[in-house]
């Protein structure tokens, strides 16, 4: 059985941080309803995906584990949140459903994730990058732990870069900012910025996922260095 375990319980949090862990700590009880039908195909999708490669998969965000029962007999699973509210629901459904490729749950942070280099053969993020402080160092942490040859497999919104609907996106943010997201900052060009300084990492695949077009399934790969040689 998956137990929860709490890392790094002595480390100061910052004020954002710490927003986002009592946001979803209070999403806990009522998130699969809200969220479950809107992100399933997005959800479906990320698995789908992650399925194909097998082997050992991190989910960063793993939230109540409402992705885990999809996931195939060819994987193993360790699933990280900064919510142990959203973890003692993932511990639940685990035990309820008897899911023994589940590792482990722990509380953690997705800017300082506490494994060793190229543990992972898949690292899954599903709508966590709007909701971390520095999106940035997140992915920096996703592609330290992702083995060679490996996949970054992230659900993402991503933002208008003009036009009416970033003004709209722009007017939301400070009132979702305290339900534990945002919803402008994350224009496409930010994660090309990153991947330009990300040593060893290349696009994939980015496809528009529903609803309204507006999040994008994107798989970065972590180049297999022994092979180019």
């Amino acid at each position: 059985m998956a137990e929860i375990i709490k890392l790094g319980a002595d480390r100061s949090m910052d004020f954002d941080r710490e927003t986002v862990e009592q946001a979803y700590d209070r999403w806990a009880p009522i998130y699969d309803l809200v969220f479950g039908g809107v992100f399933s195909k997005g959800r479906q999708a990320a698995i789908q995906a992650t399925n194909k490669i097998g082997g050992r998969v991190l989910e960063v965000g793993v939230g109540t584990g409402i992705s885990l029962p999809l996931y195939g007999q060819n994987v193993r699973i360790f699933g990280t949140d900064i919510s142990e509210a959203m973890l003692e629901k993932a511990k639940k459904r685990v035990a309820e459903q008897g899911l023994k490729n589940v590792e482990g749950l722990a509380v953690m942070d997705a800017e300082k994730l506490e494994f060793p280099d190229n543990s992972f053969d898949v690292v899954m993020a599903q709508y966590v990058l709007s909701a971390v402080p520095n999106p940035e160092a997140a992915m920096d942490e996703f592609a330290r732990v992702v083995r060679p040859g490996g996949e970054l497999i992230i659900l993402t919104r991503v933002s208008a870069d003009a036009g009416v609907r970033r003004f709209i996106e722009q007017t939301l943010q400070p009132v979702v900012r305290p339900l534990g997201f945002r919803t402008a900052e994350f224009a496409w060009s930010r994660y090309t910025k990153w991947l330009s300084g990300a040593h060893g990492m290349e696009l994939a695949e980015r496809r528009l996922i529903p609803p309204l077009g507006h999040f994008s399934l994107v798989r970065f790969r972590k180049a297999d260095v022994a092979k180019a040689a």
